[in-house]
């Protein structure tokens, strides 16, 4: 892949006790570079490690078992955005490059799985484990400080704005647990672009991405930015 400039991105602490700093800090990261890393964020790091793990235990499985997990039919209340192909921002022929349907898992819909027990009973508390982590212990959590700090940013007097208005009663959260395709050893030392996911914007108001080391993530400078 072409090589590209390094990017120092904006680092936000949010046990930080100055909220205000914190706030604003968050601010200029959106305003100037649209990313920023969280640290002291209070998720348990051991969590994270246990959520990485079931994640390599589905992409382990054999095709036919998780193409057992696809969802076809869709009840009302799932919006298809969650399983729309996510291709480039200008190029139109080539929109599903190295790409499939991402086909979420909504929770208030457990019925979807009733087909799909002989998939399930191969990942022993995989599903306690990612509603966990959706609607408990890391993105509920993480995006809630983000939320009260953004609304400190906007000069709101109250900090309980969005809760009280019903925007966190039933929060929309897409899940996506991805697994890239890496470079074969004899594609090394070609300069044709390889993507494992092609220039794409996110859908919704937050992303939050937690890696597992693995280098290769690129993000655009806002001011560079063209749709």
């Amino acid at each position: 892949m072409a090589m590209t400039a390094k990017l120092s991105l904006p680092i936000i602490d949010l046990s930080s006790p100055d909220r205000l700093s914190t706030a604003n800090s968050i601010r200029q990261a959106c305003v100037e570079y649209g990313f920023f890393y969280l640290v002291n964020h209070g998720v348990n790091e051991d969590f994270m490690k246990q959520v990485f793990e079931h994640s390599a235990k589905f992409f382990s499985l054999p095709l036919q078992h998780k193409m057992n997990l696809i969802l076809v039919h869709f009840p009302k209340m799932i919006q298809k955005r969650a399983t729309r192909y996510i291709g480039p921002l200008t190029d139109k022929t080539s929109v599903r490059l190295n790409q499939w349907p991402c086909d979420g898992i909504h929770f208030l819909c457990p019925h979807f799985f009733f087909s799909c027990n002989d998939t399930l009973e191969l990942l022993p508390n995989w599903i306690p484990t990612m509603e966990s982590f959706i609607l408990e212990n890391t993105v509920r959590f993480i995006t809630l400080q983000i939320n009260v700090l953004l609304i400190i940013c906007l000069r709101s007097a109250d900090e309980n704005h969005f809760e009280k208005i019903g925007a966190l009663s039933i929060p929309k959260v897409f899940l996506r647990l991805l697994h890239y395709p890496g470079l074969l050893i004899s594609e090394l030392g070609s300069r044709e672009e390889k993507y494992g996911a092609s220039p794409h914007t996110d859908y919704g108001m937050i992303t939050l991405l937690l890696t597992n080391g693995v280098p290769g993530l690129q993000g655009q400078e806002v001011q560079n930015f063209k749709l």
